[in-house]
């Protein structure tokens, strides 16, 4: 028998020896091989179905870490990343353990003996020569980070509390300028000469020329809000200035301004001692307030009793301002007077002594009160979000049943320190009444109502009665916003230094200084031998 297998291995034929032809052909082959292009079809879509999942299982072993799966069902989390080239990172997990450990210990408490570092540098020699397991690095990095917290919190609530104490004090120099004007009083004629001469007296209840009203005990300050607004004018012949002190400080203050007239302007220099009908006996309230022992405990008292480092500095800075001394004085309070004191003056512009004037003022004569008698900017809207956003809920108690009941927590606030009064028609109003009511109930109350000075009852006392000016003309918080837009304080009209840090302290804020520094002529006699000097810049 022969076997015989052809050349393309497809067949073999097998015949046999006798001679008679008897062959069969056996194809070896089984079904024909399809065209080359039909294979790539297929290739194509079994991976076009695959590699979706070989995607998301790489993505889910790279953000889980999972690289100890030993099923069946693991392999392609296994494969995935291998195929991809790319390996498990062991920082996710190191990670993933770390957050597991400090929400483990987030509520553990610290021991109180434990000893903890006081800076990084020995936090780290710590942990490196103790070897700490996780847990026990998670709760001592927990226990330094509380204890550094603490510390910071303190020192920012002492902090306030500094400049609580300095704001109150008196500087050195302010007070040499005291009594070297004092000195000057008693010694110098020319420091004693009436004020305004007799022949411009008249002028002191023209109601054609522009009256400013300034209660102040500072003669520095009052001579820098003088000369400011003088600067400021357009025309300062038509300004007087009516500048109000106590007994102590008017010879002080006449002095002064005997000495440095504010020219062209015309200024008259009053003590309260002087008006007959400010009594105590006339205007019992104020006696009450200085004499009641809740109010001399809250003002004089132990500031500091009460705070721990879990307070909120800034709330406790605006606690501390509300319990500065000059809140319960009679000339703090003698604002709401000024038609009694003034009598034959129709409109006044009130201003306190921490303002800095950059604008001619006289548009403001001119504005239309419609009818109201406090031209005042509300403190309620702004791009200041410290500054202005003050409501009623600021300043008033309204867990108390009192408060709550006649007064709305959203009620916008405004601003004392720069403010026109048209007097004729607050004369013609009980807002010195209603001021008076609220006062009392608030001493009734112990102080439960409200706790910041004088601005809560004449809010108040002048509800109904405020028209709202441009936010332009009087900018607030130069005082305590050490952000102040220098570009907003440049623009504004008044600048008001509101707050603990005056300009004229060692705590004001330096870049905010020479807006005030630029109106004190630190070359005066009395200002450069009281050391008095300028700051640097």
């Amino acid at each position: 028998m022969q076997l015989r297998i052809s050349p393309s291995m497809r067949t073999i034929t097998i015949s046999s020896n006798n001679g008679v032809l008897d062959s069969m052909k056996v194809k070896v082959g089984t079904a024909a091989r399809p065209p080359p292009y039909r294979n790539l079809f297929y290739t194509v879509l079994i991976l076009a179905f695959l590699l979706p999942f070989v995607f998301i299982l790489t993505a889910v072993v790279t953000l889980e870490g999972v690289d100890n799966c030993s099923s069946l069902d693991c392999l392609g989390r296994r494969l995935g990343p291998k195929l991809l080239g790319r390996r498990t990172d062991h920082s996710v997990r190191l990670m993933r353990d770390l957050y597991e450990t400090f929400n483990h210990v987030n509520f553990e408490e610290i021991p109180s003996e434990a000893r903890l570092p006081g800076s990084f540098n020995e936090f780290l020699i710590e942990i490196k020569k103790n070897q700490y397991d996780t847990k026990t690095f998670a709760v001592f990095l927990k226990a330094t980070m509380e204890s550094m917290d603490r510390e910071a919190k303190r020192s920012k609530l002492a902090e306030q509390l500094h400049k609580h104490f300095a704001a109150d004090a008196i500087p050195k120099g302010i007070h040499c300028l005291s009594l070297r004007l004092a000195d000057e009083y008693s010694s110098n004629a020319l420091a004693r000469k009436q004020l305004p001469s007799p022949e411009l007296l008249p002028l002191l209840s023209d109601n054609s020329l522009h009256h400013f009203v300034l209660l102040t005990d500072n003669v520095l300050a009052a001579s820098v809000v003088l000369t400011s607004t003088v600067k400021s004018s357009l025309r300062p012949k038509k300004i007087v200035f009516h500048v109000i002190t106590d007994k102590k400080t008017y010879p002080v203050m006449h002095s002064w301004f005997s000495l440095h007239p504010p020219s062209p302007a015309i200024v008259e220099v009053k003590g309260v001692h002087q008006f007959d009908w400010l009594t105590r006996e006339n205007v019992p309230i104020l006696e009450a307030i200085e004499n009641h022992h809740g109010v001399r405990n809250h003002y004089h008292g132990d500031h500091a009793k009460g705070s721990n480092f879990t307070d909120n500095p800034r709330i406790f800075a605006s606690r501390l301002q509300a319990r500065s001394p000059k809140y319960i004085s009679l000339l703090n309070h003698l604002r709401i007077y000024l038609p009694e004191l003034f009598p034959n003056l129709n409109k006044v512009i009130f201003l306190d002594d921490d303002v800095v004037i950059q604008r001619d003022l006289s548009p403001l004569w001119d504005i239309n009160m419609a009818g109201k008698l406090n031209g005042a900017v509300e403190t309620c809207n702004g791009d200041d979000k410290w500054v202005m956003s003050k409501r009623f809920r600021t300043y008033f108690n309204f867990s108390h049943p009192i408060i709550s009941n006649n007064l709305d927590p959203d009620e916008c606030a405004w601003a004392y320190g720069m403010n026109i009064f048209d007097l004729n028609a607050w004369r013609k109003t009980k807002i010195r009444d209603t001021y008076h009511y609220w006062l009392k109930e608030n001493l009734k109350s112990n102080l439960t109502l409200w706790k910041f000075g004088t601005l809560p009852p004449a809010l108040i006392a002048f509800r109904g009665y405020i028209h709202p000016i441009d936010s332009s003309w009087h900018m607030l918080g130069l005082g305590y916003q050490e952000k102040s837009n220098i570009d907003n304080v440049r623009k504004a009209a008044v600048i008001h230094y509101n707050g603990q840090c005056k300009p004229w302290l060692e705590i004001g804020f330096k870049h905010l200084k020479p807006f005030w520094t630029k109106h004190v002529n630190y070359s005066n006699e009395f200002i450069r031998n009281c050391h008095i000097l300028k700051p640097e810049e």
